[in-house]
């Protein structure tokens, strides 16, 4: 090894992935589901009271020392409101910062079976202390021969296993909550859950999904993507370009114009791909971007990419038009093409008081905040009301499509709120959609996932 080669001291570890740890983990995850269920089902017909803030920690602190997509499901979970109680939804939100880190031996064994047993010769540097450690993977800070700054993500082992495993418990939560709220049936969640998970594991892919969203936001000057490292990347790991920012988080308190600058970038950085291209990113959660300096947005993680049919992009700009137009036939028709079915008028009223919440924004041609009135926790009480009445009728099953799009907006809108950003959103929304050919929509579409491999 060259002397000019800086590697950080190692750090004291203890291999979490080990089978008979993997075992164990996986019986404390299964009785801590089990015991909410449980409790639950006593709270709600034996009118048992239990401490839901207790046993949400004690939920929290089971996942939490799992690695794996279980966990990645439980954040997504929690991030739709109304899906789970919101005591275990406020504990399950932390669980990505809470994701524990593999050590360096174990490290230092990963990298050379991605990359060879003389893996550090490629680098000038490598930090043996993760940057950041999440669900399905941790990313190391490293530098290249040239002097770039990289960025490392590689992958935990043994995942595909985890995948199918996980996603097995999965269908099991799923079961029980839907003895506890028969409102939603989650079977098509589940499907959709289930291939987004799987396509996340293939980090090639992930690759793919970043040449795509260059090419779909190159002429987008507030939105900055990283440059993949080809030669240092594999199906496990993906080397990237390392872009410097700051969580969104320190802006809370900035000037109103820095604010909404910003707001207004993540928004075209979410929507220019799905409204020119359908192509969604389904993971906005605040880990996943950050702010430039001169008040750009990073986007560092493409695992969770959702391309849908243009029929389903010009549904979502028809129920908006529906929407403004009190035009029931056109509402209808924009439900029918997102892939519900057996519409009563009374389940289409349900469904559009959802719908005027998440549209809301988009119908008023002024300056507004994301959502007006008691915003401490954005869609609670909407999405209360209507698990209410769709209990009352008998319940929906939602299209698998509905997912990303849904936990997008409502991710996004939470981030808004946090920014406290006042935008005319009619007039940046008007100014995406006025010239929506769903013919050209679905060219633009293949032509940029032939170029990029992801057709």
């Amino acid at each position: 090894m060259s002397s000019r080669r800086c590697f950080s001291p190692p750090m004291s570890h203890s291999d979490e992935n080990r089978l008979a740890g993997r075992v164990l983990r996986y019986a404390k995850v299964s009785k801590s589901v089990g015991g909410l269920a449980a409790k639950l089902v006593g709270e709600r017909y034996l009118g048992i009271s239990i401490d839901r803030r207790r046993h949400a920690e004690e939920l929290r602190e089971a996942l939490g020392g799992l690695k794996g997509p279980l966990m990645k499901i439980a954040q997504l979970v929690s991030t739709i409101p109304d899906a789970l109680p919101p005591e275990y939804a406020a504990e399950l939100r932390h669980l990505q910062a809470d994701a524990p880190s593999m050590g360096w031996l174990f490290v230092k064994r990963r990298m050379a079976g991605e990359l060879g047993a003389a893996w550090q010769d490629k680098l000038e540097f490598f930090d043996r202390r993760a940057a950041r450690a999440a669900s399905l993977g941790q990313v190391h800070r490293a530098q290249s021969l040239g002097g770039k700054a990289l960025a490392c993500k590689l992958q935990y082992p043994d995942m595909n296993s985890a995948v199918e495993a996980d996603l097995k418990q999965l269908k099991l939560i799923f079961a029980i909550y839907r003895r506890y709220d028969s409102s939603i049936d989650p079977s098509e969640i589940h499907r959709e859950m289930m291939d987004r998970l799987r396509e996340e594991l293939d980090y090639r892919r992930e690759a793919r999904h970043i040449l795509l969203y260059a090419k779909m936001l190159r002429d987008e000057p507030g939105v900055w993507l990283p440059d993949v490292i080809d030669e240092l990347s594999t199906a496990r790991l993906l080397t990237m370009t390392w872009l410097d920012g700051k969580s969104l988080l320190e802006f809370e308190g900035a000037p109103a114009v820095q604010r909404n600058k910003l707001a207004h970038n993540m928004f075209r950085a979410w929507y220019v791909p799905f409204y020119y291209y359908g192509v969604i990113h389904g993971d906005p959660h605040l880990g996943n971007y950050s702010a430039r300096p001169d008040l750009g947005i990073n986007l560092l993680d493409f695992g969770c990419v959702r391309i849908f049919e243009p029929s389903f992009v010009k549904g979502v700009i028809d129920l908006y038009r529906a929407l403004l137009t009190n035009d029931e036939e056109l509402a209808v028709s924009a439900y029918e093409s997102w892939g519900f079915e057996n519409l009563s008028r009374e389940m289409i009223g349900i469904l559009n008081i959802w719908a005027k919440f998440v549209y809301a924004p988009l119908m008023e041609d002024r300056t507004r905040a994301i959502q007006e009135g008691d915003a401490s926790h954005y869609g609670v009480d909407v999405a209360s009301e209507v698990h209410s009445e769709l209990r009352r009728i008998g319940g929906v099953r939602p299209p698998r499509e509905f997912v990303l799009v849904d936990r997008a907006a409502i991710g996004l809108g939470a981030v808004f709120m946090r920014l406290k950003a006042e935008i005319n959103w009619h007039q940046m929304f008007e100014t995406l959609i006025e010239d929506f050919k769903v013919d050209e929509l679905a060219g633009r579409q293949r032509r940029a996932l032939k170029d990029t491999g992801l057709l």
